[in-house]
């Protein structure tokens, strides 16, 4: 459920016409729900309830402040994946002891901030990673709390590039070396090991593999504490799918998800963390463009739109469907009409989709790509000149730009000439 609703013949964001938002923000822009933000959340919190938890907001999903700040608010802790992530969290209030640091190339400046400003955890990738931490925190004379993400060898059955948990994946170490690798955690100085950590994947839409990969943590627990180690915390990711498509049969909600989450670990007597992103922000936003133009082609007939892949690359980059509908709520019963819905930018996979039917269009109408709250504003870059667009957030009948969209001259004066020019 979103809070993205037609009334009156107008799509609105909670009480505000979205067409008042684009005249006074100019489009393209990104467009947050407050409501659906904080309903996302509690969701998933509630799915929880009768576990020792916390549920940790995974900020690469959308991290704007003010996302962060609301949250953070309803007692979210964060996953980061970057110092700059970790510093985003910070200015938006989160305490040290509600960060979770994941990622598999954290280096010593970013592992020195974190301890020194307060960590919750680091989520170990590696035995180099390990030991760099270890380093650091002998150094600075204080014990760093980590969990090691063991990969399970699952497939997640999900897109190859958000796929985490099979063998041939970049992150954590095999599971099969885990007793190894945790006995060395042990014996280094400046570490404490506090629990396991596992995540497969992004977008799932099957709770099996989850069951799978939760199974072999709750094994390997169990063998864990047989070695000696303290086992309290378990990390279990993220990576519950949403509907990009209206017409699809839905993913498994968080209920649904938590009740898998007890039964598969809720015996070991463990504080359970997950990492939710996309659930929370996804639906949470949308991207209101606008029609620049309508043009004939050879076979086929385009809408092309002032957003562009640089904006929101999901489609580019994933194959992804998003739904797109007009501001304007057309008429009931109307002639659809195919076309590919394109941007401006000069590269052919500049395409957001093609023989989307449409209902009649013209230059000037408003566009919203939904599902777009996650991983849209935060993958968009500046390709072609183009600035970043505006993120908007509306609580109730009240909005507020919460990212300004940069002049060319802002953009341009980045730019540094040398002294030989």
């Amino acid at each position: 459920m979103d809070h993205f609703l037609y009334r009156d013949g107008v799509l609105c964001a909670e009480d505000v016409a979205i067409d008042d938002i684009a005249a006074a923000v100019r489009t393209p822009f990104y467009l947050y729900s407050t409501a659906t933000l904080e309903r996302h959340f509690r969701l998933f919190d509630e799915a929880l309830e009768g576990l020792p938890h916390l549920v940790c907001y995974a900020m690469k999903a959308a991290s704007n402040q003010a996302i962060l700040k609301t949250l953070a608010g309803l007692g979210a802790g964060m996953d980061v994946v970057s110092g700059g992530e970790y510093a985003r969290a910070v200015a938006a209030g989160v305490p040290g002891n509600r960060i979770v640091f994941s990622g598999v190339g954290k280096t010593q400046a970013e592992i020195r901030a974190a301890l020194v400003n307060g960590i919750r955890q680091f989520n170990v990738e590696s035995e180099p990673e390990m030991r760099a931490i270890s380093d650091v925190a002998v150094s600075l004379g204080v014990v760093a709390p980590i969990t090691i993400r063991v990969n399970p060898d699952v497939d997640a059955k999900t897109h190859a590039k958000i796929a985490t948990g099979k063998s041939e994946n970049k992150f954590g170490i095999p599971i099969a070396r885990a007793r190894d690798v945790y006995a060395e955690a042990a014996a280094l100085p400046g570490l404490k090991v506090v629990g396991i950590d596992v995540h497969i994947g992004s977008q799932l839409t099957d709770l099996a593999p989850f069951e799978l990969a939760y199974t072999k943590v709750a094994e390997l627990t169990e063998a864990l504490r047989a070695d000696g180690h303290e086992i309290s915390r378990l990390d279990l990711g993220g990576g519950l799918g949403i509907p990009y498509a209206r017409s699809n049969d839905a993913p498994p909600l968080p209920t649904d998800y938590g009740a898998l989450i007890k039964r598969c670990v809720g015996h070991l007597g463990c504080e359970v963390e997950i990492e939710p992103g996309r659930l929370i922000a996804g639906n949470a936003g949308i991207l209101v463009s606008r029609v620049i133009y309508l043009k004939s082609g050879e076979g086929r007939d385009f809408l092309i739109l002032d957003a562009a892949m640089n904006d929101l690359i999901r489609p580019a980059m994933y194959e992804a469907y998003h739904d797109i509908v007009p501001v304007m709520e057309p008429p009931a019963g109307v002639e659809l009409a195919a076309y590919d819905i394109v941007g401006p930018v000069c590269e052919s996979g500049d395409t957001f989709a093609k023989g989307r039917m449409m209902p009649p269009l013209a230059e000037g109408d408003l566009m919203a790509f939904r599902s777009a709250g996650a991983y849209g504003a935060v993958m968009s870059s500046e390709y072609n000149t183009r600035p970043l667009i505006p993120e908007v957030l509306v609580h109730g009948d009240q909005y507020a730009v919460i990212r300004a969209r940069p002049t060319f001259d802002e953009i341009i004066n980045r730019d540094t000439i040398p002294a030989w020019l």
